[in-house]
């Protein structure tokens, strides 16, 4: 499985630095750069450790520098943008191609005869990056030089000056680094083939005003300088390789058993890599009944992609616990997130195992009927703050229970979703409460409680409160699945029933005749709002809908004529009072645009499963999903982008991998292409 750009892509120095890649370890650490080379974000480095997974990340390096001798003239391979603004050296006009093979990046240089190939990934489960250095053909000698750029913070903010002070210590196949404020070294080590002699040179300098693009253009600080640690430097033959591994520490810090000695081998760790890799598609080849060749290429590479969210959370009651990273480079593990995408990320794709393991840890953390919204980064204790994330956690198990027939995990959580439904019914934090028609209502003034949770200081964007038409759906759906479920596990289930129908016949309410589709929210502060919004997609989108028939088909023309972007639904109407078309600019600009009409990548999924069940049409779906499955080669390359403008020509932003755009993509297709289950 390749994705491949060309080099008509990658020599345009523009092109290749709006396109990024993303490897990961499972732990919540990464490395995440440019195809050009350079460093645009603050969160672009080769080590982005995971000290306290999937939490504590620090980046410690932030890249190597290449170059070459060629007919005795030194040639850059590596490409910077300087305070200047200026790309200065040009290295990826050197580039002959980028491709992700089974997932591994992977340049290849033209050096006249010569061909350079260039690999990144980490060892799962490992704070540890490896990257190497092969020449694929040529017919002699190749000099090559590689600085070693090292920092030491936490990955979120940018440092200036030397007054970081890093002791470099030399050793008989690599170097020690002491790292001054994360507490462990840094340790390199290199192999080369054919017993290559490597040499190393101390440099110990700074370099200084690395600027960041990206950071720019968000309004942040956007300056940084590094350490140069030294040069390594090698003659390569021709089929010779050489592979740099960086650890953090020791790697004792690490999920699972110590590293095999193998593990330093670069040419075994690359081939345990793509047996990983093989192994994930050979599932998906296997569920779906359809040869590799039959999978586009975009979707193999989806499959491959959702597991970069799943990471571990391991905890002393639970050491196998894992959950979902929201996105990359920056979010960490929220609770609505982790439910929505999990039935994409693990179940259609065969895991699980995984699937119920982030089930039991999210339900040890259930407080007063409700799941966290989000494990803040340093560790604090969880936030409750959301009204939707633990709708969502009864909709993955309902998923879960669907896709396994697991009626033995189903009877150990089952007491954890009476216990929800139970607090639901009679309130809970936040205003959050089933109201006397049987509706959901949540909400009180400063609070964001819906996934439309922009804030700027004390100003909601969106205010919500009320009766959410999602949360409604959710929780109709919810009780239709608890009596099922209460069923298969032999514990009463009547009550549920008893509910549902309650809440199906006030859902009746939702429904705005003159507009053709729900409302957004009843009995707000204001009374019922009637912006045309995505949120209703989900009455149709789940497997029990409280919409009639024909109703369920007006909502889904309406998001077709209305909302549909070409790569999600937009967030608000065009047309509608405060529509903003284009997320741009700094902070407060951008949280104003996020939910005013900038389009969701992960609303893409629930849309076209919507469409699939009224006009059963899969044609029609796989035409929906085409152009995101095309967004694959453009700006998180191999992955999905967390939103677009709402205007054309809908521009990625926000993360360039995230979490609920991969999944609900997938589960799509699933559900469209491969003749899964809807909403399982």
């Amino acid at each position: 499985m390749n994705l491949h750009l060309p080099n008509r892509i990658c020599r345009d120095v523009a092109a290749a630095l709006q396109r990024e890649w993303l490897v990961t370890n499972g732990l919540g650490g990464f490395a995440a750069g440019t195809v050009a080379g350079a460093l645009t974000r603050r969160y672009h480095g080769l080590l982005v450790a995971a000290l306290k997974p999937p939490l504590g990340r620090r980046l410690l390096v932030a890249k190597l520098d290449e170059q070459v001798e060629l007919d005795g003239a030194v040639c850059p391979l590596s490409t910077n943008v300087w305070q200047s603004g200026v790309a200065e050296p040009n290295g990826c006009g050197r580039l002959a191609r980028f491709d992700l093979r089974l997932g591994v990046p992977t340049w290849t240089y033209a050096l006249g005869e010569a061909r350079l190939v260039k690999r990144v990934w980490m060892e799962p489960g490992r704070n540890v990056t490896y990257v190497q250095y092969e020449l694929a053909a040529g017919s002699g000698g190749l000099p090559l030089a590689c600085r070693l750029l090292v920092t030491d913070r936490d990955y979120h903010h940018l440092h200036r000056g030397a007054e970081r002070h890093f002791a470099v210590q030399p050793t008989d196949n690599g170097l020690n680094v002491a790292l001054p404020y994360t507490g462990v070294p840094l340790r390199v080590r290199w192999q080369a083939s054919d017993g290559l002699p490597v040499q190393w040179r101390t440099e110990a300098a700074w370099w200084w005003a690395f600027h960041l693009p990206i950071e720019a253009e968000r309004g942040f600080d956007h300056l940084e300088d590094h350490f140069a640690a030294g040069v390594c430097a090698v003659t390569l033959k021709p089929g010779a390789s050489v592979t740099f591994r960086l650890a953090a520490g020791d790697d004792t810090r690490s999920a699972g058993p110590p590293s095999p000695a193998s593990a330093r081998d670069g040419t075994h760790a690359l081939t345990r890599r793509h047996e990983h890799a093989q192994a994930r598609l050979a599932e998906w080849s296997r569920r779906t009944g359809r040869t590799s060749a039959q999978t586009p290429v975009p979707v193999a590479q989806l499959v491959l992609a959702a597991e970069q969210f799943v990471v571990a959370r391991p905890t002393p009651e639970a050491p196998d616990g894992h959950t979902v990273i929201a996105g990359y480079p920056w979010f960490t593990d929220w609770g609505r997130d982790t439910m929505i995408a999990l039935p994409g990320l693990t179940l259609v794709t065969g895991r699980f195992d995984i699937a119920r393991q982030v089930l039991r840890t999210w339900a040890r953390h259930v407080r007063d009927g409700l799941i966290p919204n989000r494990f803040p980064d340093a560790g604090e204790q969880p936030e409750y703050h959301t009204a939707d994330a633990t709708l969502w956690y009864l909709w993955a198990v309902d998923q879960y229970v669907r896709a396994t027939g697991d009626t033995r995990t189903l009877a150990e959580l089952f007491p954890t979703l009476r216990d929800v439904v139970d607090w639901h019914r009679r309130g809970t934090r936040h205003n959050i409460h089933v109201a006397d028609d049987g509706l959901i209502y949540a909400g009180e003034p400063g609070v964001n409680l819906t996934w439309m949770d922009a804030k700027i200081g004390d100003r909601v964007i969106t205010p919500r409160i009320g009766k959410p038409v999602e949360l409604s759906a959710l929780w109709y759906d919810a009780l239709c699945n608890l009596a099922r479920m209460a069923d298969e596990i032999e514990q009463p289930g009547e009550e549920y029933r008893r509910l549902a129908e309650r809440t199906r016949a006030a859902f009746a309410r939702f429904w705005n005749p003159p507009y053709g589709c729900c409302h957004d929210v009843l009995d707000g502060p204001s009374g019922n709002e009637a912006a045309v919004r995505p949120n209703q997609v989900f009455a149709v989108s789940l497997v029990h809908s409280p919409l009639t028939t024909a109703q369920q088909a007006a909502v889904v023309e309406t998001c077709e004529k209305r909302l549909l972007a070409w790569f999600g639904l937009r967030s608000l109407a065009p047309g509608e009072p405060g529509y903003r078309g284009r997320y741009a600019g700094g902070p407060v600009q951008r949280d104003e645009a996020y939910h005013q009409g900038t389009a969701w990548g992960w609303l893409l999924g629930p849309f076209v499963i919507a469409h699939f069940r009224v006009h059963g049409s899969a044609s029609a779906a796989r035409h929906f999903l085409e152009p995101a499955l095309g967004q694959l080669w453009t700006a998180g390359v191999g992955s999905l982008s967390e939103i677009y403008d709402g205007d054309e020509p809908h521009a990625a932003n926000g993360c360039p991998a995230q979490a609920w755009s991969v999944a609900e993509t997938l589960r799509a297709w699933w559900v469209t292409q491969c003749g899964g289950v809807a909403s399982a």
